[in-house]
């Protein structure tokens, strides 16, 4: 294969709108960036069925005892970072369920090394740090879907029998390098080449799905109450006090003892006041309803 024309790419194509970018004033430029975002949300719709594909094969694999890997470079890792890092307080997961993977490593995430992204080796390093193994799910974000980095993680990870996703701004990214394509059309950005904006805003919306929809199939949620959450700080401690108030039928002396009692775990909280079971009790029936408060109650 040739050397790829990147100044082919639709995330390197110049928004015929800004070409006068510099003369704008701040409204202007508001507006022209609102105007431009609009589109995030058409490329969104667009996809949706892909998404939904990608959530199915994500549950599949965790419930198999597998991990979800979020490998990317610059913004596009950048992005993989947070969503990992979200998930243990919102969903009181492990921080090894899910990971994300920057090339240039750790340091990459704060102080910019662009070049890390052309490194194969690294990826390939990278995942053998972690160990991608059969059940696993590893999603390679790149805006621009020729990213160096993330096309030899997927490869390595599909070598190793995991899943792949590749969430990608560029409609024309190959369908065979992951097992899903999810090509998003967010076409040329206001500031050309920088996709750290309208193809940075449309990737996070749809990580943002990815882990929220694997999360609440995974009986992470209750209707739409955050009851797996960590409660690690004033406003999430009582945030979880009112969940056991409201779903567990107390009164909010008996919550705090109960959150206290259950070791700060909100969900087994609630067990104990509605089944006024003690809590090796509660444990041991959520388990059986594999963690779906909705089936104790």
């Amino acid at each position: 294969m040739g050397p790829l024309n990147y100044a082919a790419l639709s995330t390197e194509q110049s928004h015929p709108r800004s070409k006068n970018l510099d003369r704008l004033t701040p409204l202007q430029i508001v507006r022209l960036m609102t105007r431009a975002d609009r589109q995030v949300l058409r490329s969104i719709a667009q996809a949706q069925a892909r998404i939904a594909w990608a959530i199915r094969l994500i549950v599949s694999q965790l419930r198999k005892g597998g991990r979800l890997f979020f490998m990317g470079a610059g913004t596009s890792g950048r992005l993989g970072v947070i969503e990992a890092a979200e998930c243990p307080p919102t969903f009181n997961t492990s921080p090894s369920l899910v990971q994300a993977v920057m090339a240039g490593g750790p340091t990459a995430v704060f102080r910019s090394k662009e070049g890390a992204e052309d490194s194969e080796k690294e990826a390939v390093a990278a995942c053998r740090r972690v160990g991608v193994r059969s059940n696993d799910v590893v999603v390679g974000i790149a805006a621009s879907g020729v990213t160096p980095f993330v096309g030899a993680a997927l490869r390595y990870a599909r070598g190793r029998k995991a899943r792949t996703v590749l969430l990608t701004c560029n409609p024309n990214s190959p369908a065979r390098v992951a097992h899903v394509t999810i090509a998003l059309r967010t076409g040329p950005e206001i500031l050309t080449g920088s996709t750290r904006l309208k193809a940075g805003t449309a990737c996070k919306m749809v990580l943002n799905m990815l882990t929220t929809a694997s999360m609440v199939q995974l009986g992470k949620v209750y209707g739409n109450r955050m009851v797996d959450l960590q409660p690690k700080s004033r406003k999430l401690v009582e945030r979880g006090i009112r969940l056991i108030r409201e779903l567990g039928h107390v009164e909010e002396t008996e919550a705090r003892g109960l959150l206290k009692e259950s070791s700060g775990h909100v969900k087994m909280a609630i067990v104990m006041a509605r089944k006024q079971l003690p809590y090796a009790a509660a444990s041991a029936l959520l388990k059986r309803k594999k963690g779906f408060l909705k089936d104790v109650l």
